[in-house]
Protein backbone atom coordinates (compact mmCIF):
# COMPACT_ATOMS: atom_id res chain seq x y z
CA UNK A 1 0.00 0.00 0.00
CA UNK A 2 1.79 3.20 -0.91
CA UNK A 3 0.52 6.73 0.34
CA UNK A 4 -0.05 8.40 -3.08
CA UNK A 5 -3.14 6.26 -3.57
CA UNK A 6 -4.90 7.86 -0.31
CA UNK A 7 -7.40 10.76 -1.60
CA UNK A 8 -9.82 12.91 0.75
CA UNK A 9 -12.89 11.56 1.76
CA UNK A 10 -11.36 8.06 1.88
CA UNK A 11 -12.36 5.94 4.88
CA UNK A 12 -8.66 3.94 5.91
CA UNK A 13 -8.18 1.54 9.40
CA UNK A 14 -6.04 3.33 11.61
CA UNK A 15 -4.10 2.21 14.80
CA UNK A 16 -4.65 5.48 17.09
CA UNK A 17 -2.85 3.70 20.06
CA UNK A 18 -1.40 4.94 22.22
CA UNK A 19 -3.40 7.87 23.42
CA UNK A 20 -3.93 10.00 26.64
CA UNK A 21 -6.51 11.13 28.61
CA UNK A 22 -9.81 11.37 26.20
CA UNK A 23 -8.41 11.29 22.72
CA UNK A 24 -9.95 8.56 20.56
CA UNK A 25 -8.15 5.60 20.74
CA UNK A 26 -8.26 1.45 19.36
CA UNK A 27 -8.24 0.51 15.70
CA UNK A 28 -10.76 2.21 14.15
CA UNK A 29 -11.84 3.88 10.97
CA UNK A 30 -11.11 6.95 10.28
CA UNK A 31 -11.73 9.37 7.09
CA UNK A 32 -8.76 11.49 5.59
CA UNK A 33 -9.63 14.93 5.33
CA UNK A 34 -6.48 16.44 4.21
CA UNK A 35 -6.09 17.59 0.49
CA UNK A 36 -5.05 15.65 -2.20
CA UNK A 37 -1.73 17.35 -2.38
CA UNK A 38 -0.67 17.27 0.81
CA UNK A 39 -1.66 13.15 0.74
CA UNK A 40 0.43 12.18 -2.42
CA UNK A 41 4.01 14.15 -0.82
CA UNK A 42 4.07 13.79 3.03
CA UNK A 43 3.31 10.54 5.26
CA UNK A 44 1.58 12.66 7.77
CA UNK A 45 -2.12 13.27 7.13
CA UNK A 46 -5.16 14.50 9.11
CA UNK A 47 -8.44 12.06 10.05
CA UNK A 48 -11.27 12.26 11.42
CA UNK A 49 -12.01 9.18 13.52
CA UNK A 50 -15.51 7.52 13.44
CA UNK A 51 -17.15 5.91 16.33
CA UNK A 52 -20.36 4.24 16.93
CA UNK A 53 -23.69 6.17 16.23
CA UNK A 54 -25.84 7.31 18.96
CA UNK A 55 -28.53 9.62 18.97
CA UNK A 56 -26.66 11.37 21.78
CA UNK A 57 -23.94 11.94 19.95
CA UNK A 58 -25.71 12.46 16.59
CA UNK A 59 -26.98 15.73 18.65
CA UNK A 60 -23.73 17.20 18.37
CA UNK A 61 -23.20 19.91 16.15
CA UNK A 62 -19.69 18.43 14.81
CA UNK A 63 -20.61 14.97 14.62
CA UNK A 64 -21.54 13.64 11.41
CA UNK A 65 -23.76 10.37 11.22
CA UNK A 66 -22.38 8.07 8.02
CA UNK A 67 -24.59 5.34 6.80
CA UNK A 68 -23.06 1.91 5.65
CA UNK A 69 -22.57 1.18 1.93
CA UNK A 70 -20.91 -0.36 -0.45
CA UNK A 71 -18.78 2.49 -1.76
CA UNK A 72 -17.69 3.73 1.94
CA UNK A 73 -16.93 -0.19 3.26
CA UNK A 74 -18.74 0.66 6.89
CA UNK A 75 -20.23 -1.99 8.37
CA UNK A 76 -22.28 -0.28 11.11
CA UNK A 77 -23.76 3.06 11.10
CA UNK A 78 -21.43 5.83 12.63
CA UNK A 79 -20.46 9.49 13.37
CA UNK A 80 -17.54 11.35 12.45
CA UNK A 81 -16.17 13.33 15.46
CA UNK A 82 -14.97 16.22 14.15
CA UNK A 83 -13.63 17.15 17.28
CA UNK A 84 -11.33 14.21 17.53
CA UNK A 85 -9.12 15.50 14.28
CA UNK A 86 -5.91 14.48 14.28
CA UNK A 87 -2.66 13.93 12.60
CA UNK A 88 -1.20 10.53 11.89
CA UNK A 89 1.68 9.57 10.37
CA UNK A 90 0.86 6.80 7.57
CA UNK A 91 3.56 4.61 7.47
CA UNK A 92 3.34 3.95 11.14
CA UNK A 93 -0.51 3.70 11.55
CA UNK A 94 -2.30 3.33 8.64
CA UNK A 95 -3.83 -0.71 8.50
CA UNK A 96 -6.38 -0.79 5.41
CA UNK A 97 -8.02 1.25 2.93
CA UNK A 98 -11.82 0.96 2.97
CA UNK A 99 -13.56 3.38 0.42
CA UNK A 100 -14.54 6.75 0.19
CA UNK A 101 -17.49 8.47 1.70
CA UNK A 102 -19.92 10.05 -0.71
CA UNK A 103 -19.45 13.97 -1.77
CA UNK A 104 -22.56 15.17 0.87
CA UNK A 105 -20.95 13.49 3.69
CA UNK A 106 -17.78 15.08 2.93
CA UNK A 107 -19.45 18.64 2.91
CA UNK A 108 -21.56 17.95 6.18
CA UNK A 109 -17.81 17.21 8.07
CA UNK A 110 -15.88 20.38 6.33
CA UNK A 111 -18.86 22.36 7.49
CA UNK A 112 -18.54 20.92 10.95
CA UNK A 113 -14.74 21.10 10.85
CA UNK A 114 -15.39 24.97 10.36
CA UNK A 115 -17.08 25.44 13.50
CA UNK A 116 -14.16 23.34 15.14
CA UNK A 117 -11.46 25.06 13.54
CA UNK A 118 -13.79 28.49 13.88
CA UNK A 119 -13.44 29.05 10.02
CA UNK A 120 -14.91 31.52 7.82
CA UNK A 121 -16.78 30.05 4.56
Amino acid sequence: MTKEILKRGMVIIVNLNPTKGSETAKIRPCIIVTNDTYNAKVPIIQVVPLTVWSEKKERIITNIPIVPSPENGLSKHSIADCLQTRPIDIRARLKEIKGKISESDMKRIDEALKIVFQLDA
